[in-house]
């Protein structure tokens, strides 16, 4: 495979990676709780499940969009800067702001009700950094192509 052809190749992850993240997090994740029926208990353990999975999938997008760069070798940093960033983003969402709200999940499922929190808008923040991280590193990977 050629270096455009694997730029090309981690141009197409990122940009499937940043719709992925989109689509779920800011149409999803508010409109299942629109759907007729749908609980808070049944729109929390929804959306338990859906941001677990994207998380995981993130991750694979992640490695195989790096696979492809570092593979690449020449260029690559125009872009890496950004994936680096929005790889950080993606470690402190695994590592602390999903397991917390995941908690509060938890908490409200059971009938508990947590203290207020700003843990809700601090997420919805960085993934709109990380989105803008994966555009702008995109952009500058269809760049090299």
């Amino acid at each position: 495979m050629t270096t455009s052809n694997l730029y090309a190749a981690a141009a197409a992850i990122v940009f499937f990676w940043s719709g992925a993240v989109v689509s779920i997090s800011f149409l999803e994740a508010w409109l299942k709780f629109t759907a007729p029926g749908v609980t808070l208990p049944i729109g929390l353990s929804i959306g338990r499940l859906v941001f677990s999975a994207l998380n995981k999938v993130e991750w694979v997008l992640l490695v195989g969009c790096m696979t492809c760069g570092l593979a690449g070798v020449a260029g690559w940093w125009k872009g890496a800067i950004w994936l680096w960033m929005a790889a950080s983003v993606l470690v402190v969402e695994t590592f602390w702001l999903l397991p917390a709200l995941d908690a509060r999940a938890l908490a409200y499922m059971s009938g508990q009700e947590p203290k207020p929190s700003s843990m809700h808008l601090v997420f919805v923040a960085a993934e709109v950094v990380k989105v803008g991280c994966l555009i702008t590193g995109g952009i500058e990977l269809f760049k090299l192509i």
